[in-house]
């Protein structure tokens, strides 16, 4: 810049004008194509910014050396490595994800990356997912589709919500949404979080689950409290993010805890379940079944176990769909671009230590 160059005030620390990054990537999010008005909102809210699109194979159709921010979505470990390397000057990684494992690659915690994820954003489909489940389970429907098959006419008993006991492990977004929905059913609702006294203070913007405070909780435990959530539930919803502390948490020794005819739900990660433990408990132990929308090995090979279990309801992976999401991701990610260019804190911002 030479002195007759005006000199523009950068709030943020972009090197676009006004504090806006000067270049974006975008990697493909949600299974869908970026909208026209998916790419003018994240222009408005980067006046100037050069967006470069990356495939879900790491191929970009644009220069990477001076993109300082990402918007990542479906991208191999291998493939945003590869990026990274690419690209220096990348300060900021958003995760169209809740789940960060994908995007904490050693690399990125080398170079020091801030990470911000999609809290919020799949509450409200996920929780009414678990709702839906948990009424089917509740008043028989696979076993009454069954009979209608079979063209038999056979009533069936179900249990009123009333008398139903919701485990949840896990008070984030997706797990506060869960239990506001099943205690409005008037399920009575128990919970395991990581450290049962602290309230998040960074919350999304569209993020409408109530405070831990707000909820009609009956009891809400540390970690140690796990077994008796277990032995007390009839639904046992899984929701805690994918950390070292996390992975394989339901195990043959705390399947062996579950309440006799319990049903696991699993919305959350497929490495939170050791899944051949959880074969044997179905088959043959004491647990009454499970709706999993979510595996280690995803597509779930045609060949699984899990289809040919009466007792099992599988879903490919699609808890979190629904018509608004899209439009929510990219208003979070616009937001935080905002203020990104500002200076100021981004909401959503990941512990790497904690993985979320």
């Amino acid at each position: 810049m030479t002195d007759s160059e005006p000199r523009v005030r950068r709030a943020g620390p972009g090197r676009g004008p006004h504090g806006a990054p000067t270049a974006i990537a975008l990697s493909p999010i949600l299974s869908a194509r970026y909208r026209s008005r998916d790419l003018e909102r994240i222009r408005a809210a980067a006046p100037g910014v050069r967006i470069v699109m990356v495939s879900v194979e790491g191929l970009a159709d644009g220069p990477l050396d001076d993109v300082e921010v990402m918007l990542r979505g479906w991208l191999s470990l291998e493939a945003f490595d590869r990026l990274l390397a690419r690209a220096p000057r990348l300060t900021w990684v958003h995760s169209a994800t809740s789940g960060v494992e994908r995007a904490l690659t050693p690399a990125a915690r080398e170079r020091d990356l801030v990470v911000t994820n999609a809290r919020g954003v799949f509450s409200r489909p996920i929780a009414e997912y678990v709702l839906m489940m948990i009424l089917a389970v509740s008043r028989r429907l696979p076993q009454l589709l069954e009979l209608q098959r079979e063209r038999t006419w056979q009533p069936l008993e179900g249990a009123e919500l009333r008398d139903v006991t919701v485990g949840i492990v896990g008070l984030g977004s997706i797990g506060r949404a869960v239990a506001a929905l099943a205690s409005s059913f008037g399920c009575r609702v128990v919970a395991v979080r990581r450290h049962a006294e602290r309230e998040s203070a960074a919350r999304a913007v569209d993020d409408e689950a109530p405070a831990v405070a707000e909820l009609r909780l009956d009891r809400v435990g540390g970690p140690e409290t796990l077994p008796e959530l277990l032995a007390e539930s009839d639904f046992i919803v899984l929701a805690a993010p994918l950390t070292a502390e996390t992975e394989d948490m339901i195990n043959a020794d705390s399947l062996a805890k579950v309440k006799p005819g319990a049903w696991l739900i699993n919305v959350a990660r497929g490495r939170l379940i050791d899944e051949r433990a959880l074969l044997r408990a179905l088959s043959d132990g004491d647990l009454g079944g499970a709706v999993l929308d979510t595996f280690r090995d995803e597509p779930l090979p045609s060949m699984s176990s899990f289809y040919d279990l009466p007792n099992v309801i599988v879903t490919p992976h699609t808890a979190w769909s629904s018509g608004r999401v899209l439009d929510r991701s990219v208003e979070l990610f616009c937001d935080n671009l905002r203020r990104f260019a500002r200076g100021e804190p981004l909401l959503n911002v990941v512990d790497p230590d904690a993985g979320y």
